[in-house]
């Protein structure tokens, strides 16, 4: 993949996460704050507890930390895949989300339009 392909897909998944946790909010459905530098997305949860979403452009990969421990994903047939389990990153994220706000918290799929 071409670095442009690289930082245009991670960019649309962390703004596609950003826009699903205002949608949160503003349905009153969990308050988890989130705070974007770049390729760094934080987001803080109700208990005080963190994840952090981080690109990792020279292995072309978004990184996932969460209090269950760390995860890194690679952009294979379309989604992002843990590199050794090859479980998809919404799914994950959306897995320790739940895990860390004790409620179900499902984040919906990304749809991304032919470049």
């Amino acid at each position: 993949m071409s670095d442009a392909d690289y930082q245009r897909l991670s960019r649309a998944m962390l703004d596609h996460i950003e826009a699903t946790l205002d949608a949160w909010l503003d349905q009153d459905l969990v308050d988890i704050d989130s705070h974007r530098t770049g390729g760094l997305l934080e987001l803080s949860l109700p208990d005080r507890s963190k994840i952090v979403l981080n690109t990792q452009p020279p292995l072309q990969e978004l990184w996932l930390a969460a209090k269950a421990g760390g995860y890194h994903f690679r952009y294979v047939d379309g989604l992002w895949r843990d590199t050794k389990t090859g479980v998809e990153f919404l799914t994950e994220l959306s897995a320790q989300l739940t895990a860390q706000a004790r409620q179900n918290l499902q984040l919906p799929p990304l749809a991304l339009a032919a470049s």
